[in-house]
């Protein structure tokens, strides 16, 4: 996505290292996870777990020397959040001494190891961390046998982002490889530290910078802002919960194709044509036709910020106007536009944007947006060992951010979709069901892209036939020699 160096013709001016020890500021971003941490407290909405199974002979020592000398370099990950004259503050804590801590299930019989370790697994993804006095970066090793292991990893969402895994596993195998090899430290000092990245932020988004960028949001997200009122299976608690679990698809590698092909035909990217798909459902599932659609971006767009690790991603509004039944063509053309704008005026932080709009406040949902579209465009780094094999395991999602969530990413040639959905407002059977309406949309914008987007087929054949068929048997058998008021 759209990386300058510039905002709106204004030089950006190089992240250089704080000079200030003390009082350092949150990012927008952390102070607006701090104040839901304090709205709700032991929520585990941002933790973000990830289990690794690794086959082979590990070397433990090795691993534990590379996961103390990671937790040294980034002062994130040792990082404390604490109020100081009634402000939150960052606090680095200086003195660390990592431990890997080892769980040894070798004495258990077979059958109940496996369980065990799940069990545990489990246990860690759903504890809850105090920012101001719990280690946020948790790493345990579960051990099975002498070559199975479980690597668990927990972390609050303050201190990391999707990007910072890739940072993390790249430098975990670089440590590790030169650790067993008897090698000293492969990796360059950090020119900068997350801190810095803070306070930069702080002084330059302000004044002329902060305005100039603001404005683009303030003309897209002008006037009411609609509330995305899709058919629910139970009504909105009056106070947003976020309890949650996942869905997942698959599309063929033949429709996969297809949509990228359409991409190249329309000049677009295939977030956009997904989007805006996306969009259609979402405007006929509500019937609304003013959609205001959230996705991540990964505010990375300054070179100096690339190798941290920390909480950088930014969120934007993209908002579109499906009124008079645009067909998808023009309808893509549209997002198109939205997407390009909003990524040039990127830098602007969401709980920034929040603050200036000031929408109007209600506890049972998410302010400016309800539903979230996002494509993992690049495949995340995957933690790789000398002779040790290693698979992710998928942590069982027990919560939700948003009443939905679309994510995407593309393998060996097929787009793997997962619905992120609040249970407490949809059954599974509901979300089955959206996703058989997408993949059918899907289809039909591929047919005709320039059908009105209205006309464009939503229902599977099943549905077509329960509607016209099945609900339409009205015909009754009456008796041939009796009137109808006879007819009992």
């Amino acid at each position: 996505m759209g990386n300058t160096e510039q905002s709106d013709n204004l030089l950006v001016p190089a992240i250089e290292p704080r000079q200030q020890q003390e009082n350092l500021p949150l990012s927008f971003a952390q102070q607006r996870l701090w104040f839901l941490d304090q709205l709700e407290p032991n929520s585990t909405a941002y933790n973000m777990p990830y289990t690794l199974r690794l086959l082979g002979l590990i070397n433990i020592s090795a691993l534990e020397k590379s996961i103390s000398e990671i937790i040294q370099r980034h002062q994130i990950l040792h990082t404390n959040f604490v109020v100081v004259d009634g402000q939150p503050t960052q606090v680095i804590n200086e003195h660390i001494a990592f431990s890997l801590p080892v769980i040894d299930l070798q004495s258990l019989p077979d059958e109940q190891r496996e369980a065990e370790a799940q069990r545990i697994a489990k246990q860690e993804t759903e504890k809850p961390f105090n920012l101001a006095k719990d280690s946020l970066f948790c790493v345990k090793i579960v051990r099975l046998n002498a070559e199975s292991h479980l690597l668990l990893i927990n972390i609050h969402h303050i201190i990391f982002d999707g990007w910072s895994f890739g940072v993390l596993f790249n430098e975990i195998k670089a440590l590790y490889t030169a650790y067993c090899q008897g090698l000293n430290s492969p990796l360059l000092e950090l020119p900068i530290q997350y801190t810095d990245f803070t306070l930069w932020q702080r002084q330059w988004f302000r004044g002329e910078v902060l305005e100039s960028q603001l404005n683009h949001w303030k003309k897209q997200l002008a006037g009411n802002l609609p509330i995305l009122e899709l058919p629910t299976d139970r009504p909105r608690p009056r106070v947003q919960t976020y309890i949650g679990t996942t869905k997942s698809f698959i599309l063929s590698p033949e429709l996969t194709a297809n949509i990228k092909s359409l991409c190249q035909q329309e000049g677009v990217t295939l977030f956009m044509t997904l989007l805006a798909a996306f969009k259609v459902l979402v405007c006929r599932y509500s019937g609304q036709e003013d959609v205001i659609v959230g996705t991540p971006i990964a505010g990375r767009n300054h070179r100096e910020i690339e190798g941290l690790m920390g909480l950088f991603v930014n969120t934007l509004a993209l908002r579109t106007d499906l009124a008079n039944n645009p067909s998808f063509r023009e309808l893509l053309s549209q997002v198109r536009q939205v997407c390009l704008e909003a990524y040039s005026h990127q830098d602007v932080p969401f709980e920034q944007l929040v603050e200036v709009l000031q929408p109007a406040r209600d506890l049972s949902h998410t302010p400016v947006f309800q539903v979230m579209f996002a494509l993992q465009n690049a495949p995340l780094e995957e933690l790789q060992l000398p002779d040790v094999t290693i698979t992710a395991l998928q942590p069982e999602v027990q919560t939700a951010k948003f009443d939905l969530t679309l994510s995407m990413s593309e393998r060996h040639g097929q787009l793997i979709g997962e619905w992120e959905y609040n249970t407490d407002l949809f059954d599974g059977s509901t979300i089955e069901r959206m996703i058989e309406h997408l993949q059918m949309l899907l289809s039909g914008i591929l047919a005709a892209p320039t059908q009105s987007i209205w006309e464009l087929p939503l229902l599977t054949e099943g549905e077509k036939h329960q509607l016209l068929v099945e609900w339409n048997q009205t015909e009754v058998d009456y008796p041939q020699d009796k009137c109808i008021h006879q007819s009992s």
